[in-house]
């Protein structure tokens, strides 16, 4: 039975995604920064919603132009994630990346939407970044195979960030998750880019498990992560074992990812070889949010904000750790004035997403019962004619 500490479906689904909106949210204002600039800027830690970089200069000041990042304004994360809440709400079943192309990209495409970063309505595709308009670029006007059309694309947590949703429809299945995931992605990304998106799903699926923890999660996820992703993110939760304090954490977490990441110190300044593929390096956000949730102890608030304050791609990391601390402690997990204060400031029902989820999650879990025992019938009956 569903109990506070075992939160049912429907309350797990609402916690990991109202929790990945409001990570973003508050890892906003704070992205591409390190630590330390964090704290001179805030006098401090973050301990919540915080306004823009440069206050009311944010229309005007570089690099942040024209996005009012801040205020409890969600980003692209949580926008691309909504996007593919519709897409699962249209097919009301598993996707693959023909999918992504007959549907996401319509939704990068048409219909304008309120963008709260840019406090007006716009296209999706007018917000998100390079490696999402590579969606329509390659699928839309290139008519490339989807399965093949992240090839070539710059390397990064651009898929992972928004595949909280396919870890949710299959909820405690890590294995159909990470598969799934794979081949959604496989129209967006490649390399570690695309192996990022299938074990973040994987391990948000292993959140949704009865009893599960954060150690739980990490194991899920070094059962299926390949190559060095799997290193990456091995590394991090080493580190993150010696640690119970996020702030104490993050310079150690740092320097275990480090190797893995091709983005190098200066995130603003990229190396050479940044976001090209390689079987040996790993995006920084998925490893980095895992070991928050470690040090964390899986609490929502103390994950959230160890990753904000890690700075870097930290609406990302920051997203993907209130996505795990969700799934694991459901909705009253994610604290309700920030919650509320995210939603009315970014203009955006954060609970309808998560009931839209539910119900496809359940469509999809009764049509899988369906299939597997069809299967078994008919394996049944050929074992049966053998003998």
């Amino acid at each position: 039975m569903p109990t506070p500490a075992n939160p049912a479906l429907a309350d797990r689904i609402t916690g990991s995604l109202v929790g990945a909106a409001v990570g973003d949210a508050l890892g906003g204002p704070v992205e591409g920064y390190s630590p330390e600039q964090i704290a001179d800027r805030h006098g401090g830690r973050v301990q919540g919603i915080v306004g823009p970089w440069h206050g009311d200069e944010w229309r005007t000041a570089r690099p942040i132009a024209p996005y009012h990042k801040g205020d409890g304004h969600i980003t692209d994360d949580t926008l691309m994630t909504h996007a593919l809440i519709r897409v699962y709400g249209k097919v009301r079943d598993h996707l693959d990346a023909y999918a992504v192309a007959e549907h996401l990209v319509p939704e990068l495409m048409t219909g304008p939407r309120w963008i709260p970063e840019l406090e007006r309505e716009e296209l999706l595709l007018r917000r998100v970044f390079l490696a999402e308009q590579w969606l329509v670029a390659r699928l839309h006007y290139g008519h490339h195979d989807p399965r093949e059309a992240g090839s070539g694309n710059i390397v990064n947590c651009g898929a992972a960030m928004y595949m909280a949703p396919v870890g949710l429809v299959n909820a405690a299945h890590p294995a159909a998750a990470y598969a799934e995931a794979l081949d959604i992605a496989g129209a967006h990304q490649s390399s570690y880019g695309r192996e990022a998106a299938g074990v973040f799903a994987a391990a948000v699926a292993a959140a949704c498990a009865p009893g599960a923890t954060p150690a739980s999660v990490v194991d899920a996820a070094l059962g299926l992560a390949k190559d060095g992703t799997r290193a990456a993110v091995a590394a991090v939760a080493e580190a993150a074992a010696h640690h119970t304090d996020t702030e104490a954490a993050v310079a150690p977490l740092r320097a275990a990812v480090a190797p893995f990441d091709t983005v190098g110190p200066d995130y603003r300044e990229p190396s050479l070889g940044a976001r090209r593929p390689s079987r040996l390096h790993a995006v920084e956000e998925l490893p980095i949010a895992l070991g928050m949730l470690l040090v964390g102890g899986g609490d929502y608030r103390r994950t959230v904000l160890g990753a904000v304050n890690y700075g870097r791609d930290c609406d990302s990391i920051a997203g993907m750790a209130g996505a795990l601390a969700g799934a694991l402690g459901g909705a009253d997990a994610v604290p309700a004035a920030w919650a509320k204060a995210v939603a009315e400031a970014s203009r955006v029902d954060l609970h309808a997403p998560a009931r839209e989820l539910t119900a496809v999650a359940q469509e999809v879990f009764r049509r899988d019962r369906e299939r597997r025992r069809a299967h078994e019938a008919a394996f049944a009956a050929l074992t049966a004619g053998g003998r």
